[in-house]
């Protein structure tokens, strides 16, 4: 009660009509290739490299920065890199530029009308937050109502080639001192790698994401894995199916949460009130950007629902925007916000984000808190596009 109470001050402070508004004046489209570190396999699928795109939004002399967490093919959702990208060439910028908005809301009320595409929504609404943000000088996290100056961080192993080799992974960032570890899981690689872990580690807060790879049919291996004392057990079934959740959810123990079922705030209501779902995993990206996944927030915190933020393979500009996020006091659990050198040899902003024994500072600089390294940023960089003032 208290952060909504917080979030809805900040409403109330900074949507005024009467701050100057700001102006949209051009836009720059990126496609990043960026290299993993290690092969990240999970039910989709293994990845050796981070495909995405990259907005900044320019007003006022300044910039904001976001990326969009589509891949290149519809595995976690239906969106895609390319069709996020079509969105913001030909449909979302050109509504916003060269027009003024007041704050995020206002810009929000022209996206309003188009369905669906909430990662192209988010991409182009969270680069307006950190440019609204560092017009006024102020954090992100202070805006969307943050009041932790340090979150809790856990991190996601991907699917290891054997059991071995996954206690080797666990015990490595068990020392580093990450407050949660979750693996991933598919059907043939579950229960046996999840019973030695917590075998090897009985103390450890362990979690499972099984990226919606089974079904009820399943429900022996299911409840097998309820033994194995799972924090919670992440999206289990089908990424659009409340009622099997609601289902699965009476016949185990082990919390559900919900991820890919999410995508808006009333999404997390149905699935509370359904009872497919005990916890509620956020992503910015995914619930069309900062204003939804604080009303998602919201509603958790009305059902006492825990919270945390997810992640996808994120570089340093949508790593920061998780972390800004998860300074809303509902987020209890630790979440996908592990430090970028994780991931990346060389990541594409200036700032470091690294977590100290599982805890990771809140940028305090203003918006994001992250600039970008224009000279890397170009070596990465497959495709290119500039909308507004700056056409030819």
């Amino acid at each position: 009660m208290t952060t909504w109470r917080s979030s809805q001050t900040t409403r109330e402070t900074f949507s005024s009509s009467t701050l100057n508004p700001m102006k949209l004046e051009s836009a720059e489209l990126r496609v990043l290739e960026l290299p993993l570190k290690f092969r990240f396999e999970t039910s989709f699928g293994a990845q050796t490299k981070k495909e995405f795109v990259l907005l900044t939004l320019h007003g006022d002399g300044l910039e904001g920065y976001s990326e969009c967490v589509t891949d290149a093919l519809p595995l976690y959702r239906e969106e895609t890199n390319r069709t996020a990208w079509i969105m913001l060439e030909e449909l979302f910028l050109p509504l916003v530029l060269g027009r003024e908005f007041a704050n995020p809301e206002a810009l929000n009320k022209v996206l309003e009308p188009y369905k669906g595409n909430t990662m192209a929504k988010a991409t182009l609404e969270m680069a307006f937050w950190d440019l609204w943000a560092r017009s006024l000088g102020l954090p992100l996290w202070k805006l969307l109502g943050g009041v932790k100056s340090e979150i809790p961080v856990g991190v996601s192993l991907g699917i290891q080639p054997t059991v071995k080799q996954t206690l080797e992974t666990v015990q490595k960032h068990f020392e580093q001192g990450y407050k949660r570890i979750k693996l991933k899981i598919k059907p043939g690689w579950d229960y046996q790698v999840l019973e030695g872990v917590r075998a090897e580690f009985p103390d450890l807060t362990l979690t499972a994401d099984a990226n919606a790879s089974y079904t009820l049919a399943d429900l022996p291996t299911l409840q097998r894995i309820d033994g194995v004392k799972l924090d919670y057990l992440e999206q289990p079934l089908a990424f659009d199916d409340l009622v099997d959740h609601a289902r699965l959810q009476k016949m185990m123990h082990t919390p559900i949460c919900l991820d890919e079922s999410i995508m808006s705030a009333q999404d997390a209501r149905k699935a509370l009130e359904l009872g497919a779902a005990r916890l509620i995993n956020i992503k910015v990206g995914r619930l069309g950007g900062h204003l939804e996944a604080r009303r998602t927030h919201d509603v958790a915190q009305a059902f006492s629902a825990p919270l945390w933020c997810g992640g996808m393979l994120e570089s340093g500009i949508g790593r920061a925007h998780n972390i800004h996020l998860s300074s809303l006091a509902g987020f209890s659990k630790p979440g996908d916000t592990s430090s970028s050198s994780r991931y990346f040899e060389q990541d594409i902003v200036n700032e470091s984000l690294e977590a100290v024994n599982g805890m990771m500072p809140v940028p305090q600089g203003a918006g994001i808190g992250m600039s970008l390294n224009r000279e890397f940023l170009e070596r990465v960089t497959v495709k290119k596009v500039v909308l507004g003032r700056f056409n030819s």
